[in-house]
């Protein structure tokens, strides 16, 4: 993970910074992973994909207020847009308006930047883009993106998946090589880590350091902290209680980024 922080590229007018906190802001996976992950790293390299659109250049904005370095393959489409639904319990259900944005390989993104990195997490992208990440010393991935990554024929290091969700479900031979370390959250339940070689193991939901505010962003904290953790050189069961803490953090604040831990234990 890159450790640079940097400032937002170009002036922003105070206006437009109300008018994105209005609409609620960047979000979906791969920002509020990045943002945890700088929140633990002092700094994170985020590449990505936007419209070419008044929404698209705010979101690119408030990336950078938030304490990452954005790299951006601009492309010429309208900013894909979420809404946000949040029940009296704090669970919320997430509209989407658009199609999904990844950056591609081949793009002149600054790829070679990632043989230097302790740790990425590949939250989308097509198969080069896929292979290009493999250059970081461990590499994780979402099982959201199981198209791209089979084909591409990298081995990551670790696969997030879910112990319930249909979207996020993997099984064994999905992949081809295996991945290292499969982990398959299961929210209040915790969840459990499988390695290549069988070793085994299971944690239980981290308490809560406060009042639940909403659930938006809690699976993408927990795989950041997973990510970072595992780049630092801690072995699973390590891993996996400093991802459940950076998720339960999450559930504590309004948003995504309110509530997120701000530095390593």
């Amino acid at each position: 993970m890159d450790r640079v922080r940097a400032r937002p590229r170009g002036a922003v007018a105070r206006s437009d910074r109300a008018r994105l906190g209005d609409l609620g802001g960047a979000g979906r996976g791969g920002a509020v992973a990045a943002v945890q992950l700088a929140k633990l790293a002092d700094g994170a390299l985020f590449l990505t994909a936007l419209g070419d659109d008044d929404l698209g250049r705010r979101v690119d904005a408030s990336l950078g207020w938030l304490g990452l370095r954005v790299e951006v393959s601009w492309r010429p489409v309208a900013q894909r847009r979420g809404f946000v639904h949040v029940d009296a319990c704090g669970e919320r259900t997430i509209t989407v308006i658009g199609d999904r944005l990844g950056p591609y390989g081949d793009e002149p993104l600054p790829w070679d930047e990632l043989a230097d990195a302790h740790a990425v997490y590949f939250t989308a992208g097509d198969a080069e883009a896929a292979r290009r990440a493999r250059a970081a010393r461990v590499m994780t991935a979402t099982s959201r993106t199981l198209g791209s990554l089979a084909q591409s024929g990298v081995r990551l290091d670790a696969l997030i998946a879910s112990a319930a969700d249909a979207g996020e479900h993997y099984e064994p031979g999905d992949l081809d090589p295996e991945p290292g370390l499969v982990v398959r959250t299961a929210g209040s339940a915790g969840g459990t880590w499988e390695r290549a070689n069988g070793e085994r193991g299971e944690w239980a939901a981290t308490a809560l350091p406060g009042p639940v505010a909403d659930a938006y962003g809690c699976g993408d904290s927990f795989a950041a902290g997973l990510t970072y953790a595992l780049g630092t050189g801690m072995p699973p069961q390590q891993a996996v209680e400093l991802a459940a803490r950076c998720g339960a953090a999450c559930l504590t604040g309004r948003g995504p980024y309110a509530g997120q831990l701000t530095a390593p234990p």
